[in-house]
């Protein structure tokens, strides 16, 4: 059986009715509301060729119908009309740039609260993986005569800051030569790019440092071994429980519990790690307790690279138009703003 025209406008017409009521759909309603010049008759024997194909399917026997998640699919890829951001949603988005900081994670912060508020859904936001995070400079500062600061700078912050034992004949201008030695060395680096062993004019340059040079090649080693963040920032929380079918206490708690879980949504969500959108529906997510939700992601990133991952979690039922819309618009406006603060 084929999805001609009159069965596509029919199907779509009962998604996008089902998402906006959250009741099921009957053949009058679509004959009535969205004007196809066909009789409820006809509509009612295409939705059940639909339901026959499981595109929908009837809760109970006398109620209309509901999409199935192979509905959803395909409405996502073909269907459905990106909706365009209205004014105030574009100016609400850009308080980003408000942020006046360097600090990725007070971005993080905001960029979670503002997808949840304009949305209503609840959103997910994850911490910069640590292997994607780019390395802007390297800085050994003085302390005392003994002692002096190794910091890793990056474009998440001060990844690692470490005290490092200098001999007595080294000054600032000797620290500072090798600091920007480093710097020149792996500036624009992931961690996962890094070769200590490559730094061989850092090592000609310490040749009657070795002792030191040492201690630093371990100081650097610690740093680029440490375990990725696993920070996992959540807005609107409660959110989900303005739908109807989050009232069912069996779903709400499986919904909550999820989202404690936040080494499990930062394993799921962390793998979506390609730049665009993509949207996960209902069966399709790996996860049990994700079953009954869709997530709608995207990536932010520094120039051409990946630092993390955004979404959104809703029903199934999600208006997918506006979640991909709001997601695109602020996966790309904070890697501009991140890109702004790196390339200073």
């Amino acid at each position: 059986m084929q999805l001609g025209k009159r069965k596509l406008q029919i199907l779509q017409a009962v998604i996008d009715d089902y998402i906006c009521s959250g009741e099921p759909v009957g053949s009058r309603t679509i004959a009535k509301k969205y004007g196809m010049g066909i009789s409820p008759a006809t509509i009612r024997n295409e939705m059940s060729d639909l339901e026959e194909m499981g595109y929908l399917h009837q809760p109970h026997t006398s109620a209309g119908r509901i999409p199935s998640d192979k509905a959803y699919r395909l409405y996502v890829d073909k269907l459905m009309k990106i909706r365009m951001l209205t004014a105030a949603e574009a100016e609400y988005i850009k308080k980003i740039y408000e942020q006046r900081t360097a600090e990725i994670e007070k971005v993080i912060e905001q960029v979670a609260r503002i997808l949840s508020d304009i949305t209503n859904y609840t959103s997910v936001v994850l911490g910069p993986q640590l292997n994607k995070v780019l390395i802007k400079r390297i800085e050994l500062i003085p302390v005392d005569r003994q002692y002096a600061l190794l910091l890793v700078v990056t474009s998440a912050g001060i990844i690692k800051d470490t005290i490092i034992r200098i001999p007595a004949d080294v000054d600032s201008g000797y620290l500072n030569r090798v600091s920007n030695m480093l710097t020149v060395h792996y500036r624009n680096k992931t961690f996962a790019e890094v070769d200590i062993n490559s730094i061989q004019d850092v090592q000609k340059e310490m040749t009657r440092q070795k002792e030191f040079f040492n201690s630093l090649v371990d100081a650097l080693t610690e740093s680029i071994a440490q375990k990725e963040q696993t920070e996992v920032y959540l807005g609107g929380t409660t959110n989900i429980f303005n739908f109807p079918e989050y009232r069912d206490i069996r779903k709400a708690k499986a919904f909550l519990s999820l989202m404690e879980q936040k080494d499990l949504l930062y394993s799921l969500l962390s793998k979506f790690d390609k730049k665009g959108v993509t949207v996960v529906i209902g069966t399709e997510n790996e996860c049990e307790q994700m079953k009954e939700c869709s997530i709608v992601m995207t990536t932010y990133s520094i120039g051409d690279k990946v630092l993390g991952t955004m979404g959104l979690i809703g029903p199934t039922r999600m208006e997918y138009s506006k979640a991909v819309s709001v997601v695109r618009y602020v996966g790309e406006t904070v890697s501009k703003y991140l890109t702004s603060l790196f390339e200073e």
